[in-house]
């Protein structure tokens, strides 16, 4: 009797995936496939293509050596479809197999196309719900009932309370959910990040790298720098690694950002969360348990639970809360192109230039980099969402729709209308040169709002507050800012917005090379 051909995606690489969940090891089969169309649906970085195909070599290694029967199918296999509808078809015919089992992707597109496999193979296809997360669907919806805001601090607290992270009874640790506000300091003078782990790729990976480089030679970013855990021991190690030298202080400066400090305090355990190499469940107990012994104060262990059991958690079932229309949304009528310095790098604005750079060299940029650099500038210039959202998309290691999406549509764009956020992340220059060492180097003076090298970002800022001013009227959010701006003399609001014009109508805002 023909046994269960069961598929394990690219960013599923588990050992504990429901897919495998009663895996007969005689009768049944494990597919993985390498398919064109899920390297180019956008134009992914080279290091975001090298480290999933190579994440999944090692897994179906690492199944074969338990004994499991895998079918893997290489990107440059001459019979490849290059689609996975195509290869689950062609797999379910080479071993005759009863029943397709899989797990539930992580983006809306995939599950479209997994609800169409039965169609196309001839036989059932069972989609198990993804239980890698701490909040599974269901819960997040029936969380959601009766709410009129959906905001992320309230789930987080029904998170804490029902997993018991950094809980005493049933009051948090500490007194208080959140200690957001101890976690806002620059860098201090004299502290010196200590370096990540480096990882060097082995033959497996050597082979990836090579095949990218030659297959995907127009796709952004470079793969020199390339340095991603890509088994679970590697990605072990990196969590251990952050846990025992770099936790300690994330806390005080996870908001911080500094010339040639990429990393900082940072975990870099995204993106083997989002591939499935480290589980929510045992990152976060890592990190409980350096706060337990004493190894790490409780602002900085808080701090990094909350961005995943709070935020990761939360983007992940609003997303699929509102999907497929919310990608459609632009609340503020954004229709500016993309600015060609966020392919290049080639901007006088040096917060710009420095995010956008590390990100091509490194596919990484740490929260506030995305947020109020990047995100900031989309948004005070009032760049097309789906533009952005793409660029986001491409361009980061760790980057899925489900979790890019509603961090770079809700957080950063506010295109969602206030569904995520209570009110956009706006911000002029201040807020960078106060988080930054960048200000000092630039060509552009961040004191400056209306001269010929005003800061962008100052005029920007007091732009979009005086376009919105009608929307935002009923925000109490944004009651301060609109009361400057309707106090400012009439004068100095032409000059800003004359600034404003200026830079959007000039060669920095180009949208081709």
């Amino acid at each position: 009797m023909s046994g269960m051909l069961r598929v394990v995606l690219g960013d599923q690489c588990s050992r504990g995936l429901s897919a495998l969940a009663g895996l007969d090891k005689d009768r049944d089969v494990v597919l993985l496939a390498e398919v064109m169309a899920e390297c180019t649906y956008v134009k992914h970085h080279k290091q975001k293509i090298a480290l999933v195909l190579s994440a999944m070599r090692h897994f179906a290694a690492a199944l074969a050596a338990r004994g499991v029967r895998v079918d893997y199918v290489r990107l440059d296999d001459p019979a490849n479809t290059q689609t996975l509808g195509g290869e689950v078809a062609r797999a379910v015919a080479r071993h005759g197999s009863a029943e397709v089992v899989c797990t539930e992707p992580g983006e809306w597109r995939v599950l479209q196309m997994m609800r169409g496999w039965e169609a196309e193979c001839g036989v059932p296809v069972e989609i198990r719900d993804d239980d890698r997360f701490l909040c599974d669907l269901a819960r997040f919806r029936r969380w959601t009932q009766g709410r009129k805001q959906l905001r992320m601090e309230y789930f987080y607290r029904e998170m804490r309370a029902a997993t018991g992270l950094l809980m005493q009874g049933d009051q948090p640790e500490g007194g208080q959910w959140n200690y957001d506000p101890d976690n806002r300091k620059p860098l201090a003078k004299g502290v010196q990040p200590p370096p990540p782990p480096r990882f060097p790729p082995d033959e497996v990976t050597r082979e990836v790298l090579a095949l990218v480089e030659a297959r995907f030679p127009d796709h952004f970013g470079t793969l020199a720098g390339f340095n991603w855990p890509v088994t679970a021991r590697e990605a072990q190690a990196m969590l251990a690694d952050f846990v025992a030298h770099r936790l300690p202080r994330f806390g005080d400066f996870q908001d911080a950002m500094a010339v040639d400090e990429p990393t900082l305090f940072h975990a870099l355990v995204s993106t083997s969360l989002n591939c499935g190499l480290l589980l929510p469940r045992e990152v976060c107990e890592a990190a409980e348990a350096a706060y337990r012994a004493g190894l790490a104060p409780l602002n900085a262990v808080e701090g990094f639970i909350r961005q995943v059991l709070g935020w990761r958690e939360y983007v992940r079932g609003l997303y699929w809360l509102k999907m497929p229309g919310y990608a459609a949304t632009n609340a503020l009528e954004a229709t500016r192109p993309l600015p060609w310095f966020y392919w290049s790098g080639a901007t006088r604005m040096a917060c710009l230039r420095a995010a956008v750079t590390q990100t091509r060299d490194l596919a990484y940029a740490h929260h506030i980099q995305r947020l109020m650099v990047t995100g900031n500038f989309a948004l005070l210039a009032g760049l097309d969402p789906v533009a952005v959202n793409e660029w986001y998309l491409v361009v980061y290691a760790d980057a899925y729709e489900w979790v890019e999406l509603p961090n770079t549509h809700g957080m950063a764009l506010h295109a969602d209308g206030g569904v995520m956020a209570s009110k956009p992340y706006a911000a002029s220059g201040a807020y960078i040169n106060r988080m930054s060492n960048y200000c000092g180097g630039c060509h552009y003076d961040v004191k400056d709002a209306t001269g010929e090298r005003a800061c962008p970002f100052n005029a920007l800022y007091w732009d979009f507050i005086a376009r919105h001013a009608e929307r935002f009227a009923g925000n109490n959010r944004m009651a301060m800012p609109l009361q400057s701006w309707r106090k400012m003399a009439p004068g100095k609001q032409q000059a800003l917005r004359a600034r404003a014009a200026a830079f959007l109508a000039g060669p920095e805002m180009r949208a081709e090379a």
